[in-house]
């Protein structure tokens, strides 16, 4: 669960500063969203890992 939702104009560096911020996992088409945050290319960027 995500203690925030993307913001329009949100924009992070890499999935940790994503995490930190409480913005993770990002889905394909909300703000914030990159592909190269995706590594599996499943439309979900920053997802956990277990």
């Amino acid at each position: 669960m995500r203690a925030r939702e993307p913001r329009s104009g949100d924009y992070w560096p890499g999935c940790d500063d994503a995490r930190r911020a409480g913005t993770a996992p990002i889905y394909s088409g909300e703000p914030g969203y990159r592909d190269e945050m995706d590594g599996d290319s499943d439309g979900i960027a920053c997802e956990p890992y277990y």
